[in-house]
């Protein structure tokens, strides 16, 4: 965006789209969008970014998930069957492996959809309808968030967001990946926009997780 010192309707417009809640890092320093925050900056590697210290990676290649919402899901939305084909995208490009285990057992990754304060504390608590659509903390924490206020549809019309669509970015931040603020048509772009359908992963996505992990 160019920056004209006033707030014009270009802004306006990307104020209004809905966004990831994994706060950005610029140059160290964190950059909030509206009232969440993460724990984690990341450092720039090429035109995708990492997670640090370390950076933050895995240790393994094979991760487990299992699904834990205290808010109802629509049975609609298919969410297993969405949530395997999402994890699939990133396991075809790397060298994980990714298995669902039942809700009472110990995972890697916990995948729920909730309301308002969940229990990330008051600085990660969901908005609501537009703002915030999900958040998800880096390795090894594993905890994958949507709000459940949101309009989901795995068909999305105009004003309803694509699950898998999100579902893929969130992954990326799963396995490490921070937000590529200038690249929009990557899966890890931190804005998004309802009745958008973008569920395929770029060069700069696949390119980042290989290269976080050692695999070109």
């Amino acid at each position: 965006m160019n920056v004209t010192g006033s707030l014009d309707s270009n802004t306006v417009n990307q104020m209004m789209k809905p966004r990831c809640g994994v706060a950005d890092f610029v140059n160290g320093t964190k950059q909030n969008h509206h009232k969440h925050n993460h724990k984690s900056g990341f450092h720039t590697v090429g035109h995708y970014q990492f997670y640090f210290p370390g950076p933050r990676r895995w240790s393994k290649s094979r991760l487990t998930y299992r699904f834990d919402s205290s808010a109802p899901v629509p049975a609609s939305l298919n969410l297993r069957s969405v949530i395997q084909q999402s994890f699939n995208r990133w396991a075809q490009v790397s060298h994980f492996t990714f298995q669902e285990v039942a809700e009472n057992l110990d995972a890697d990754i916990v995948i729920g959809f909730h309301r308002g304060s969940h229990g990330d504390g008051e600085n990660n608590r969901f908005d609501g309808p537009q703002g915030v659509f999900a958040h998800a903390f880096a390795p090894t924490v594993g905890d994958c968030h949507f709000d459940a206020e949101e309009r989901w549809s795995i068909n999305p019309g105009q004003y309803e967001l694509d699950l898998e669509s999100v579902a893929v970015h969130e992954i990326g931040h799963l396995l490490g990946l921070s937000h590529e603020s200038g690249k929009p048509d990557s899966i890890m772009y931190d804005y998004f926009e309802y009745g958008k359908i973008k569920r395929e992963l770029t060069a700069d996505d696949i390119q980042g997780i290989r290269v976080l992990y050692g695999l070109q």
